[in-house]
């Protein structure tokens, strides 16, 4: 066995012209060479050890990280099998009887299956069939399902019974980047391995072994730059090389990796963080204007420009971050200057205001003017106040109100209390005021006293139509116990007086008189109990809109609008200092 012939290498069987992308040529062949992935081998080199060697394992992760790869290996450690070791193991120095067939995927006992592809339960059928025969010439039969996820209910329901059983020479090796489409009962039955992402330090490390092997030219920052746009994917990485190489001729210029990624120049973005977050919108459209015309897309623009303001934000929370390898020399000096002059209030609104502009850029038919109206709503807002801080400083006097505008009297007595209402975007229409039910008669039930009264009765027996016609399609004349008059309006149901008599029999157990009244003057008649509540927020409002305090608070926001008023809980309210205001407020502002 010693004297075979060893199998022939897929290089040696390509003509010389033929070439073999990066990512294929430098694929993983033991665990050793696996980048990131060492909490996954321990465990692995400890089981082997032990012999306690599971019957199916799932890897999952993201795209690239090696999931098929590892798999693949794994295959590889199970059959293992040379003149002097004769048992699985992970530690692989030479290639194996069976290694070179089972890393190219042809060997007749590891069955590769991609389950994109091959979805159905009759698939799975010939794997449970075939799985009941030894293998050929291995010593255990290898099934690797790809993408395992893409299999349909059947299939994973055929599936289970062999693999909660399989038979003692069978092992089953699962990849997928969906983990959340695997149902559980699979789970269950696997050793499950979350493979990490790849990250920076280390995949340039890689990088830097693949460049030396293959004779090129690399500049450090479009290394950097490669690393970044991978995203943690391995393959992702090798193939951006793969391209830079070609596009360089065999020299890798930071430059050319930006133009052919359509990626910004961090220098440049770094400048436009600096304007945006000044306010100077002119120098930052024109900074914008320049990145896209020479090929920086609008959406890796915003991404990058919200990339640094992560960074800033770290440095100014962590500034041990300064010694993060995958910052350049550029972002580690600014980023920490600017990090001691920006506020963490600013820099939090910056983030949430790039976070949903990616969003619109992405829908946007012309993502140029989506990302440059992001920029300006960025430039205007990213240094404002938050309303808590708005507050904080009308306290201690460091905004003047000024001299307020002409405005209506103050509210009268029985309008808005002492404490400040809070000012918030509810949308909501004026809430109507809703009293106790009246006192009960002598059998328990509730006998209401005022159309209110009435209003509250209809919502505790959840009468939402009743609840509705009461308030809005009534004018009540006359509200005695026992009998009601009332003006129905056009919007009422001409059964309401019958259905009100009814309820009114079965809530309060009494019979009441209920009769339409139809010669009263339009000028006597009274308002309903939605045109009350909506007089008294407009008299309400009225008696906000006068206080100094909104009034400073309005023109340091131009454009602001009160949009609801509600009075806040007592114990919801901040211990007012001896000089406070008499009034405070909290403005919600979508525009920001």
């Amino acid at each position: 066995m010693a004297d075979s012939p060893e199998p022939a290498s897929p290089e040696s069987l390509l003509p010389d012209s033929a070439y073999r992308v990066l990512a294929r040529k430098y694929r993983p062949q033991s665990f050793a060479d696996l980048i990131g992935q060492e909490a996954m081998v321990r465990t692995l080199s400890n089981a082997f050890a032990t012999k306690r060697i599971h019957q199916a394992y799932i890897f999952t992760g993201v795209r690239g990280v090696g999931k098929t790869t590892t798999a693949r290996i794994l295959a590889r450690a199970l059959n293992y099998e040379t003149d002097t070791i004769k048992a699985p193991t992970i530690d692989m120095p030479e290639p194996g009887i069976h290694c070179q067939a089972i890393i190219e995927s042809r060997h007749v006992d590891v069955i590769e299956m991609d389950a994109a592809s091959n979805t159905s339960i009759d698939d799975i059928r010939e794997i449970i069939e075939a799985a009941r025969y030894k293998p050929v010439s291995a010593r255990t039969k290898v099934y690797i399902i790809d993408e395992v996820h893409m299999l349909s209910k059947a299939a994973f329901n055929g599936l289970l019974k062999t693999l909660e059983e399989p038979p003692p020479h069978v092992k089953f090796l699962f990849a997928t980047t969906e983990i959340r489409k695997v149902p559980v009962t699979v789970l269950s039955r696997c050793q499950r391995f979350d493979l990490r992402r790849i990250e920076i330090p280390a995949m340039m490390d890689y990088l830097e072994t693949i460049i030396a092997k293959e004779g090129v030219t690399v500049e450090d920052e479009a290394l950097m730059l490669l690393a970044r746009a991978s995203e943690g994917s391995m393959r992702d990485a090798l193939s951006l090389l793969d391209q830079a190489i070609a596009h360089g001729s065999g020299t890798v210029r930071a430059e050319e990796v930006r133009a052919s990624l359509g990626l910004a120049d961090r220098t440049r973005v770094i400048d436009l963080f600096e304007a945006v977050m000044s306010g100077d919108i002119s120098r930052a459209l024109v900074e914008f204007e320049g990145q896209f015309n020479e090929g920086a897309e609008p959406l890796a623009i915003l991404t990058d420009l919200g990339e640094f303001v992560h960074v800033v934000t770290r440095l100014k929370l962590v500034p041990e971050a300064a010694r993060d390898p995958a910052l350049s020399e550029t972002e580690r000096q600014r980023g920490l200057a600017f990090s001691k002059q920006v506020p963490i209030r600013a820099l939090t609104m910056a983030w949430q205001i790039i976070l949903k502009g990616l969003g619109e850029v992405q829908a946007a038919s012309r993502p140029r003017m989506a990302a440059e109206m992001v920029l300006v709503r960025l430039a205007y807002a990213a240094d404002l106040p938050s309303p808590g801080d708005m507050i904080r400083d009308l306290r201690n006097g460091a905004i003047a109100a000024g001299p307020a505008p002409a405005a209506p009297p103050p509210p009268p007595s029985g309008g808005p209390s002492a404490s400040l209402p809070r000012l918030v975007s509810d949308n909501a229409a004026p809430a109507l005021p809703v009293e106790a039910v009246a006192a009960p008669v002598a059998d328990g039930r509730p006998q209401p006293a005022s159309l209110t009264d009435l209003v509250a009765l209809a919502r505790q027996n959840r009468d939402i139509r009743m609840m509705t016609a009461l308030e809005r399609h009534v004018r009540v004349v006359n509200f005695e116990p026992g009998k009601i008059g009332l003006v129905l309006l056009p919007l009422a149901e001409p059964d309401l007086p019958n259905r009100l008599h009814k309820v009114l029999l079965d809530w309060t157990g009494r019979r009441w008189m209920v009769s339409v009244v139809s010669d009263m003057p339009a000028e006597a008649l009274p308002k309903t109990l939605r045109e009350e509540a909506e007089a008294t927020e407009a008299e309400t409002r009225q008696g906000v809109m006068a206080l100094p305090t909104i009034q400073a608070i309005l023109n340091r926001f131009p454009g602001t609008e009160i949009v609801g008023i509600r009075e806040p809980a007592e114990e919801s309210l901040p211990p007012a200092e001896p000089d406070a205001l008499d009034r405070e407020a909290e403005i919600t502002d979508d525009d920001l």
